[in-house]
């Protein structure tokens, strides 16, 4: 079965299925590659309002393909900087994607599996879903902003134990340290992930597209920097439509209808 990335429309939310179940949704270049171009396809779609990244059958992602890095052994290193290249342009694309990206998580989260899930706005993860960050324990070190998104998630020392020492860790401890979101049902991520879509889909997308930018530029600027950020974003947003609309809303108590 040829790896691939899957792509389906599931109302207002694109959902991105990592396929390749014979070897735990281990990614691929050529899966880097469509998930670029399937977002900057969404990032135009009016129809789209927000992205589900989840895997194919009972586990999400095992990182990369230990078959094909022994294979990239016995060419230059440029081979291998090249694929890593490709991961990296997808995570960066997630980050700077004006909508919001959920990762539903079933069983296994590992490697660049696991980086992937962290470059997602928000994750619903499956109570017997299992993270870890499995790069030391094959001799290698992270790739896919592993690094950064942790150690701006957690205390030094705990993000350090799960790069250094590989350790396994659940679901239900990573809410805990707020690295996830929510934790539901085993065989429920994809389903959870999709309603919580739902609610963010009924929301004005221009509202939601600056406080992702917002909150991503958060903590490299200085307050004053922020602040004046801040200020032109609310200022763009309350001469929108959507904030017409929003207003008159929440005044006539009805939900809200925003395009």
């Amino acid at each position: 079965m040829t790896a691939s990335l899957k792509s389906h429309s599931h109302g207002q939310t694109m959902v991105l299925t990592i396929s390749n179940p014979e070897h735990r949704n281990a990614l691929g270049p050529d899966m880097y590659a469509a998930g670029v171009e399937a977002l900057n396809v969404a990032e135009s779609s009016p129809e789209v309002r927000s992205v589900v990244i989840t895997g194919e059958g009972n586990h999400f992602c095992a990182g990369g393909n230990l078959q094909r890095l022994l294979a990239n052994r016995q060419q230059p290193p440029e081979v291998q900087a090249q694929s890593i290249e490709g991961l990296h342009n997808w995570i960066e694309t997630i980050r700077a994607f004006p909508k919001p990206v959920v990762a539903a998580v079933e069983g296994s989260c590992a490697g660049a599996g696991f980086s992937l899930a962290l470059a997602c706005d928000l994750v619903v993860a499956a109570q017997s879903s299992v993270f870890v960050m499995a790069y030391s324990n094959v001799g290698l070190s992270p790739d896919g902003g592993a690094t950064w998104s942790l150690m701006r998630a957690l205390p030094r020392a705990t993000a350090l134990q799960l790069l250094l020492c590989g350790d396994r860790i659940g679901a239900e401890r990573l809410q805990q340290l707020g690295v996830i979101n929510q934790v539901c049902a085993t065989g429920e991520a994809l389903n959870e992930a999709l309603t919580l879509c739902d609610r963010l889909n009924a929301r004005a997308p221009n509202a939601l597209a600056s406080i992702k930018e917002l909150a991503n530029d958060a903590p490299t600027v200085a307050l004053h920097a922020q602040l004046g950020a801040e200020r032109a974003h609310f200022v763009r947003n309350l001469h929108h439509a959507n904030a017409g609309e929003g207003i008159a809303a929440f005044m006539e108590k009805r939900p809200a209808s925003y395009r």
